[in-house]
């Protein structure tokens, strides 16, 4: 594990054996995969330093260095805070995962929403004296509820995005569909694209992006007809479980546009558990998301 830590607007890393490949260039470029204009930034506000002196971004670092970012400063606050009570599943530094509740957007859709998960992670952003944006890792449904990562400033939210691309970032959800599931396990594997007679539906088609869910049955209800499965995405299309699990002849409970029956006043998807390594100590993290109370009857097993 990378050994770290803060001095106020400045983070501290000890420079591992591992690193002595890279210059700092290199490092923030190759090993981070930041933006070119983030490193550009950072290079003329002197926001990186080793062992506490100007940097020479082209010479070699040492196992030993400390290099020093300045990642915490104050920055113009994109969003407006909106008051929530967010559950806080997991903080540091660096990120956060809160727990989305059902009939919440993710993010603005227009310039006069305010009342998302992102506004009210600024919030807590702002309550917790941090003033500095917030931004959204990956993104789930209105309806749909559970763990959402977020990166608490530019270089976390670069490094994450290239995890998340990399597929290196877990996510697991749990689902409730209509009938009986008949194999153990599975694998979706087909492209979605948008509908052309929805607005906002979209459908398995053969000009759309590429789609891979996996899938596993957990628990099963005769009586009700209905069938607890645990999903993980290879991808990240948008309505991707939905639109899948309705392909295979199994929709989710209450998702009337997929084909659900109104079994709830929402889909029941939830966003169960996230795994990760961190952006800088490569500790691997683990969040677990409990179901919200209304899916809990059904949900018991994703729980145990």
């Amino acid at each position: 594990m990378v050994i770290t830590k803060r001095f106020g607007d400045w983070y501290e890393i000890i420079i591992p054996a591992e690193w002595e490949m890279y210059n700092p260039q290199e490092l923030f470029k190759d090993y981070w995969q930041a933006p070119k204009k983030l490193i550009h930034q950072m290079r003329m506000e002197n926001d990186v330093k080793l062992n506490g002196e100007k940097i020479a971004w082209h010479l070699p670092i040492k196992r030993g260095d400390k290099l020093q970012i300045r990642l915490f400063k104050e920055e113009k606050i994109h969003l407006a805070p909106f008051y929530y009570e967010l559950e806080v599943l997991y903080e540091d530094d660096h990120l956060a995962v809160f727990n989305k509740p059902a009939n919440m957007d993710t993010h603005p859709n227009s310039n006069d929403q305010n009342d998302t998960l992102a506004n009210a992670a600024t919030f807590h952003m702002q309550a917790s004296g941090e003033l500095r944006n917030i931004k959204h890792i990956h993104r789930l449904d209105k309806n749909t509820s559970g763990a959402i990562l977020f990166a608490k400033h530019p270089l976390a939210g670069a490094i994450l995005d290239k995890l998340l691309e990399e597929r290196v970032i877990k996510r697991t959800y749990y689902a409730l569909v209509h009938g009986i599931v008949n194999i153990n396990k599975g694998v979706i594997e087909q492209p979605i694209g948008r509908d052309r007679h929805h607005a906002t539906r979209r459908r398995v088609s053969s000009s759309g992006q590429s789609a891979k869910t996996n899938f596993e049955v957990i628990e099963k209800f005769p009586k009700e007809k209905l069938t607890l499965i645990k999903c993980q995405l290879d991808t990240g299309r948008t309505h991707q479980i939905r639109v899948h699990l309705s392909y295979i002849g199994h929709p989710l409970a209450g998702d009337e546009l997929y084909g659900g029956k109104p079994l709830f006043n929402r889909q029941a998807l939830h966003a169960a558990k996230l795994e990760w390594p961190h952006p800088f100590t490569k500790e691997m993290i683990k969040v677990i998301c409990p179901p919200p109370s209304e899916l809990l009857p059904y949900f018991q097993s994703a729980v145990k």
